[in-house]
Order: structure tokens, then sequence, then C-alpha cells
């Protein structure tokens, strides 16, 4: 049996700035290692993204969805790439509705005059499920600031604040993410409210830093804002590459915005081979 590394076809897309690697891994296309998922991350000596999604067969869906981090680890939900993903196969398909099966369970997308829409299910709002190490009130966790937690599918800690531009999110991010209170660590979102339509959004993801948007964080920020009594249950929320449309509706949280497949390319043999 041939065990050489093969080439290995990809699609570049972005929802909002927050940019994803996409591999189809349907037919014939084999799924990457850690190891390569890592290589490929590396902005400088590979292409870089947020988050890599690898399409599979679909077994309880139209298609199967797994996603990894920059850093070669494992998340079970990433918003705005699924929302890229159900795009792609909604156009290769011709249709205006699909099922995606992912780690967060089987998600719902649309197409309505052009814009993109998924379902991201019900928040979890259990600590056990989110996970939390304790018992605490979700909504005044005790960490300084007082954030609240939601779970997405990954853990979310959520901050409200007077001015997001202010904080030092490089500094900030990585002391939340790996707070003891989350022995999974978290995503940091920092949230400024401009009115109770309108939402600024600022993101610290676990194992991918700072990025651009995070629709999986935008739709746990909707939820925390409206139980808190900041916002309404559908709102505007702006983040550094674009603004997503929230709407937590009592089936889940519905997210649109704006999809881009930006390029396809190729990871040479000799490119993953020099991947450790």
């Amino acid at each position: 049996m041939d065990n050489a590394v093969q080439d290995l076809p990809f699609l570049k897309m972005h929802g909002a700035g927050n940019d994803f690697v996409v591999i189809d891994a349907r037919r014939g296309v084999r799924a990457p290692t850690a190891a390569e998922v890592r290589a490929i991350g590396d902005r400088h000596r590979g292409v870089g993204f947020d988050q890599l999604a690898v399409i599979g067969p679909g077994q309880e869906a139209d298609a199967d969805l797994t996603f990894w981090n920059a850093d070669g680890s494992l998340s079970d939900a990433c918003g705005n790439a699924t929302r890229c993903v159900a795009s792609l196969l909604m156009d290769e398909a011709g249709a205006e509705r699909i099922a995606l099966r992912t780690g967060r369970g089987v998600l719902e997308g649309v197409r309505d005059a052009g814009v993109v829409s998924v379902n991201m299910g019900p928040p979890v709002l259990n600590w056990r499920e989110i996970p939390l190490a304790e018992d605490v009130d979700l909504d005044a966790l005790p960490i300084e600031g007082a954030p609240s937690a939601v779970g997405m599918g990954n853990p979310h800690c959520v901050f409200f604040v007077e001015d997001a531009a202010a904080v030092d999110l490089p500094t900030f991010g990585p002391t939340i993410e790996h707070h003891p209170l989350y022995p999974q660590r978290t995503n940091v979102e920092i949230v400024q409210v401009l009115d109770r339509q309108t939402l600024r959004q600022r993101t610290w993801e676990r194992g991918a830093g700072e990025t651009l948007a995070c629709g999986s964080g935008a739709c746990a920020v909707a939820v925390a804002a409206s139980r808190r009594g900041l916002a309404e249950r559908r709102v505007s929320i702006r983040l550094d590459g674009g603004t997503l449309g929230l709407d937590w509706r009592d089936d889940g949280v519905w997210m649109s915005g704006p999809v881009a497949h930006v390029f396809s390319g190729t990871f040479t043999a000799s490119f993953l081979e020099g991947a450790v």
C-alpha cells in the first residue's frame, strides 16, 4: 500500500473576517492530521486560519463537519464556518436549505435573499455542560468584572464593559481562556452595549487568539445580553470584521451574515511531509 503523503486540495473562506480553511473529504480526499492542521494554520509558513473545517459524508445530515483550531485542538462548534460551508454546499446542490451534523448536533442552514443563516441550536445554560468547574451564577461569575457564562457547543465567558476598544485583549484574553473555572478553556468576549438592538463585540478564541469575528461567540453574547436585560433577543452585533445578525428564537439562536469564498488551492505533499 502506498503511504506517501498526497497533495491536499482546500478552499479559503471567511465570514465577516472570521477566516477558515475548508477541506472537502467526502470524495476520496483525506482529512488532515493534527500536525498538518498546525502547519496549515501558521500564517507565515502555511496559509493561516481561525479554524479549519473538514467536510465529511453525511450520516444523519447532508454532510458532517469537524472543526480544528489553529493550535491543533478540536472544537465542536464554529458558527461562521458552518455558515460558509452551508453556503458552499447549497450552491453545489442548488438548494436554499441544508442540514449539517457537527459536534453541536445537526444544524440547519438556510439562504434567504442572498443572506446565509444557521440555527446554532439552544444555548447551554447548565454549568456542568458548559462546562464550568463548579455551580455558580451564570450571569455573574466569580471573576473580576462579573462576566456571564454561556455554552454554544463550546464555552464562552462574556464581559460587558463601557468601552470595548479600551481592553488590552491580547493580554487579558489568555488569562481568562485558561481560568480555572473553565476546565476546557474558554472563548472570551468583550462587549459594549450601544443600544438595546446593537452591540459591539471583540473576541479572544481559545486555541486561535484574537479574531475579527466569532459566530458562536456572537450567539453567546446575544444570549448573555438578553438574560441580563441589556438587549432584546434580536440584535445586530458589530465585530472587527463585519456585522452579524442574531435572533434568539424558541428553536435556537439563529445567526446571519456575509460569507466569501476567497480562493481555492492545494497544499503540496512536500509541505505536508514537513508537518510536525
